[in-house]
């Protein structure tokens, strides 16, 4: 172990159900209620669920059919991000007061290193708690917290102790943490990804630690030297207050299912000019365009194009993604079609980062 590192204090701060508490805390006669967030047609998606609907197993991404079925007195409120956009931006405002080095993920979290704060406090996990405690003071809404030497570890500590908790992970704690951790509580680690962890006979990040490098990139790829660190305590990507976004997309969803890639041009034209005005208010462009098509039976095809210059014109944009509707036959009838650009002009800007051991037998006031 390298004992030279320096250790950070991060805090991962995350909203208890958010865009659902914010609903609750304008409309008193939803409170206690199961409430989702989001359409209730039959094509409609769950934005968000209150902790009442999540007892029923309505989550996130679910679709509003199923999750009417799994709670039939569910309520369904439109989404207002407006609203939530607001709220974030109080919420903001709060953790600047502590530090600049803020990285926002969302709305509703965001990475904190309070290594060196604007308060002085030696005490990531004190600073955390008074965070949490201004959010619910000045905005009325409840936040988690996880507390630890790196981003991954501040991530998983802050979902223990869900809703209105918060988990200070120490350094010397940090590898007992890991191993005992279920391998589905590892982010980054998805339904598909546990199961195939599962096969292999990993259950826990004990077990995960006994592979070698060579076992998890064989069965892994790149994702296998990231599991080989985490599960060490290895994480090193710094809080990273204005985050390089690696691609800039636009999609609908539609009411009835397309069959024809002439009833799809002109939803291209319009998805175009969404992407054409995200591009410009950012000022980026890029190189390389996808086609998203998701079918009607959930299947997704996604068709890419690079060029040899950087393009954030809707006409260029769009003459691309014809392109690539034509490029294959349709598979079966078209509910989503989506454009995105990558390979964007952010790319020089890009800070290459160097994965070193941290010391977790270093004990300080955390």
């Amino acid at each position: 172990m390298n004992n030279d590192a320096t250790l950070r204090k991060i805090i991962h701060i995350d909203m208890d159900a958010f865009y659902a508490s914010v609903e609750q805390l304008d409309h008193p006669e939803l409170r206690g209620k199961p409430i989702a967030v989001g359409g209730s047609s039959k094509r409609g998606v769950v934005a968000a669920a209150s902790y009442e609907a999540r007892k029923f197993g309505v989550r996130s991404a679910m679709s509003s059919v199923l999750a009417q079925r799994n709670c039939p007195e569910l309520i369904f409120v439109k989404a207002r991000f407006d609203r939530y956009k607001e709220i974030s931006k109080q919420i903001r405002a709060i953790f600047f007061d502590y530090t600049d080095l803020v990285e926002p993920l969302s709305l509703d979290e965001a990475y904190l290193d309070v290594t060196i704060n604007k308060k002085g406090n030696p005490s990531a996990t004190l600073v955390a708690k008074e965070i949490r405690q201004r959010i619910l003071t000045e905005t009325g809404l409840n936040a988690s917290a996880g507390i630890s030497i790196n981003k991954f570890i501040a991530k998983v500590a802050s979902d223990i102790n869900k809703p209105n908790g918060q988990k200070t992970v120490n350094p010397e704690e940090v590898i007992p943490f890991l191993e005992d951790l279920d391998i589905r509580k590892f982010y980054g680690v998805g339904k598909v990804t546990a199961e195939k962890m599962y096969r292999l006979g990993i259950f826990t990040g004990k077990d995960l630690k006994q592979k070698s490098l060579e076992f998890l990139d064989n069965h892994f790829g790149k994702s296998g030297s990231y599991y080989y660190h985490v599960v060490r305590g290895i994480h090193n990507s710094p809080v990273k207050p204005h985050r390089i976004p690696k691609s800039v997309g636009a999609e609908r969803t539609f009411n009835e299912n397309l069959s024809s890639e002439i009833f799809m041009l002109e939803r291209l034209d319009h998805i175009a000019s969404e992407l054409e005005r995200r591009l410009k208010k950012s000022n980026i462009a890029g190189k390389t365009i996808t086609l998203k098509i998701k079918y009607s039976d959930f299947t997704l095809n996604t068709r890419s194009k690079t060029i040899p210059y950087f393009i954030s014109d809707k006409n260029l944009i769009l003459e691309t993604a014809k392109e690539l509707l034509y490029q294959e036959e349709l598979q079966n009838s078209v509910r989503l079609l989506g454009i995105s650009l990558a390979n964007l002009n952010t790319n020089d800007k890009k800070v290459t980062l160097k994965e070193e051991q941290v010391s977790v037998q270093l004990k300080f006031d955390f």
